[in-house]
């Protein structure tokens, strides 16, 4: 039974929000309660914003086409595009052209999106900030995480701020389409959250074509074709292809970024997707770091003579990428080196060590997650990124949980004294985030001294 006029505005929030949800001037929304209908052309942003079917809508007929927003709003010149064949649409930015297919997701973060972006970790997957003020402090040159933008695309709620930070280099907006990233604003954000919250991550594109056609059907049939990111290796799609050495430490508002010339120990991080904030803090802490690609060998990881091995955050499904990762870091144990693990590095770990994984049914993603150390009841906000998680229930007895989710007490941590390794799902690098863990890389780099 379709509700009132009245009835869909004050579900909106009142007529201004209704207008700037919908993309429509305020004046559209009062001849909406003027003729007690609202117009075809708007019938597709009207359901967007409410979650509501074509035939709750005033005035609206129920034999519409199989797509409900095949009705593009005059002001839309983007759409993002669902498997399930709903479309939101909104303002393209970044670069024109249809995005590659892959998971919508949320991220809770409020600062912090250039990292996000460059996050190899979102590899395969959309992402929709859930905090409508997006672009507001610009991009540079310094807050990145990888040399480019690995997600497939962005939602935002509202038009991309103008920069104001006395760091800003470029705009968010112009910075995206030199990186190749599409762009859609305009989306109401908290109905993607809900969606996600209640349905799961599903699969999505967006489309900002230059000539302003729209393919629905086309759109929408390429969007449920995706196989999804379980049992999908991305590791080889973001890992480095060769070894290096790094050395830069952690930024300073004095100095910048510093130099580590007089290292202690040797560490091998092993790139399944790192972050450069990861390979700064163990610079940090007094490492040699040699950088090697996510498909080393066992052989490859201890030709360097590491005093300990470091396993990174990465992309995908950890049960895809253990198919070669579980070898390697086997013979690494087994060689007596000491271990640290994060995010990826933590999954695959705990694969190497007997564990299962599984696909989360929504994710944890953004700088406001809290987790709880077991063993102290210390409770830390940590920043996180993953879709799949370790099973608790598939460890051996020997393993000890240390850390977990206080959203949905999912693993967040183990240890495995015997062998010397320990890993966490979080990123206590942060960037972008809080540093109430970063202690995890003294406490690797402590393991490492003991052994040395």
């Amino acid at each position: 039974m379709a509700i009132t006029i009245d009835n869909l505005i004050e579900r909106l929030g009142g007529p201004e929000a209704a207008a700037r949800l919908t993309m429509v001037s305020t004046e559209a929304v009062r001849k909406w309660r003027s003729a007690g209908a609202i117009p075809s052309r708007h019938w597709s942003a009207v359901l967007a914003a409410t979650g509501l079917s074509l035939g709750d809508l005033p005035g609206a007929v129920t034999d519409a086409p199989a797509t409900e927003a095949a009705y593009k709003p005059p002001a839309a010149t983007a759409a993002l595009v669902l498997g399930s064949g709903k479309v939101f649409w909104g303002r393209g930015f970044g670069v024109h052209g249809t995005s590659q297919t892959a998971e919508l997701c949320f991220s809770t973060g409020m600062t912090g999106y250039q990292e996000t972006l460059t996050d190899p970790s979102f590899a395969g997957q959309i992402i929709t900030f859930t905090f409508p003020h997006i672009g507001n402090v610009g991009t540079n040159s310094q807050d990145v995480e990888a040399s480019t933008i690995f997600a497939r695309g962005l939602v935002v709620n509202r038009d991309i701020s103008a920069p104001s930070n006395w760091r800003a280099q470029e705009r968010l907006d112009s910075w995206c389409g030199r990186l190749n990233l599409t762009g859609i604003a305009g989306i109401d954000t908290r109905a993607i959250t809900h969606l996600v919250r209640d349905e799961g991550p599903p699969n999505a594109l967006i489309a900002y074509p230059e000539e302003q056609k729209f393919d629905l059907k086309s759109l929408v049939e390429q969007a449920r074709n995706w196989p999804g990111l379980e049992g999908m290796d991305l590791v080889r799609e973001v890992s480095c292809t060769q070894s290096y050495e790094w050395t830069e430490t952690l930024w300073s508002r004095q100095n910048g970024f510093g130099h580590q010339l007089a290292p202690k120990y040797t560490v091998v991080a092993v790139d399944y997707g790192v972050k450069r904030n990861i390979l700064r803090n163990l610079a940090s802490v007094g490492c040699r770091v040699i950088v090697v690609p996510g498909f080393s060998t066992a052989n490859e990881v201890l030709r360097h003579k590491p005093d300990g091995v470091f396993l990174s955050n990465g992309p995908g499904d950890p049960a895809a990428t253990a198919e070669y990762a579980v070898p390697t870091i086997r013979g690494v144990l087994d060689a007596g080196v000491p271990l640290f693990g994060i995010c990826l590095g933590h999954q695959l770990l705990a694969h190497a060590l007997g564990g299962r994984t599984y696909k989360l049914a929504r994710g944890h993603r953004g700088a406001n997650q809290p987790v709880q150390e077991l063993a102290t009841g210390r409770v830390e906000i940590t920043s996180q990124n993953h879709g799949f998680a370790v099973d608790e229930s598939s460890l051996p007895e020997d393993v000890i949980v240390t850390h977990r989710s206080l959203f949905d007490g999912s693993n967040e941590g183990i240890s495995f004294p015997k062998q010397r390794c320990f890993s966490v799902q979080y990123h206590p690098e942060a960037s972008p985030g809080p540093s109430d863990a970063h202690h995890l890389f003294v406490r690797f780099a402590q393991l490492i001294s003991r052994e040395c």
